[in-house]
């Protein structure tokens, strides 16, 4: 069983939950050690006195900031655990906003927060259900390692957990403007190109399926590790395709909605997949999760469910649903 890497408690308002703070990812990334080239010998790194030439022990070490001059401020190990934050002991939610207001770009590492003990589970499943039904998140700051970060709580109702996001701070995003020189200045599109970019773009949305992606690049570094050991012959892999050169845009946009429309695009299965989820029959709203439902607003192109509590979204599908079975008891 993996171990809490933070324990502590999720306050708001006056109500305490005790948590256990776990990793909801992991790294799979395939390490390598360094050899010399011939040799069996490993390539070690040492920390080494530039000027003397003479390996320094651990404990010799200081850090120094660059000032613009040149120079260093040495700063000592201990002055700056004399300033580092606390460890929290709580995480204190001091608002609550919407989930897609936030841009992922500021999301960095989810984690998973459990009740600490079993005498929590209902504290625990109240918060999970009152924040999946208003789809809120809740904006935090903690301290966890001697690190200081913001954090969004916020809830999966489908898996009856609550998910703690760690945020950037506003200002350690970079302003593309001025990061990037090459940004095309603002133009307004042609009428049919943007028409058929739309068209383009609607015609490959589907329901996000993470499972559908694999990391391919780590499968054939251990097909590689494998074929050496085995002392197999190693295949190359293919070079990629030559981009196209694009001279004409509508034309360009027109030739990939023909492919799409003709099946060149289509993902095996999927058509039947929809055929069937068509013809079976329509669910009890009431006992739909609020990700099920936003599910079917989309589909049935509700307006602003973005925005919609479960309670609003419920109401809205079932709106939406009526003219079809009007239209069904006439015929």
């Amino acid at each position: 069983m993996p171990r809490p890497i933070w324990n502590g408690a999720v306050n708001f308002g006056l109500v305490t939950v005790p948590v256990e703070l776990y990793s909801a990812t992991e790294d799979h990334t395939i390490h390598f050690r360094q050899f010399e080239r011939g040799t069996s010998d490993r390539i070690r790194y040492r920390r080494v006195n530039e000027r003397t030439g003479k390996e320094v022990d651990y404990g010799d070490i200081v850090k120094g900031y660059e000032l613009e001059d040149g120079g260093y401020v040495i700063i000592e190990p201990e002055e700056l655990e004399k300033i580092a934050p606390g460890r929290s002991r709580t995480i204190d939610i001091e608002a609550f906003v919407e989930v897609n207001e936030i841009d992922p770009i500021y999301f960095q590492k989810t984690y998973w927060l459990s009740p600490a003990k079993e005498e929590f589970h209902r504290a625990y499943g109240l918060l999970v259900q009152a924040m999946a039904d208003t789809g809120k998140a809740g904006i935090a700051t903690f301290v966890m390692r001697g690190k200081e970060y913001v954090a969004a709580v916020r809830a999966d109702a489908d898996k009856g957990v609550l998910i703690l996001d760690t945020l950037l701070f506003a200002d350690e995003i970079r302003d593309p403007v001025k990061e990037l020189r090459k940004l095309p200045a603002p133009t307004t599109a042609r009428g049919k190109e943007l028409d058929m970019a739309v068209s383009l773009i609607d015609s490959m949305t589907e329901e996000w399926r993470p499972e559908d992606y694999r990391d391919t690049y780590t499968e054939r570094v251990l097909k590689l590790i494998d074929d050496k050991k085995a002392g197999r012959t190693v295949t190359p892999e293919e070079a990629p395709a030559e981009p196209t050169k694009v001279v004409d845009l509508f034309d360009a946009l027109s030739r990939s909605i023909q492919s799409r429309k003709s099946g060149g695009g289509e993902k095996p299965g999927k058509a039947a997949k929809g055929a069937k989820a068509k013809a079976e029959p329509a669910e009890d709203l009431a006992e739909l999760s609020k990700a099920d439902l936003d599910k079917l607003a989309r589909e049935l192109d509700v307006k602003g469910r973005s925005k919609m509590t479960r309670a609003e979204l419920e109401k809205a599908v079932a709106a939406a649903r009526k003219p079809t079975r009007t239209r069904k008891k006439a015929s």
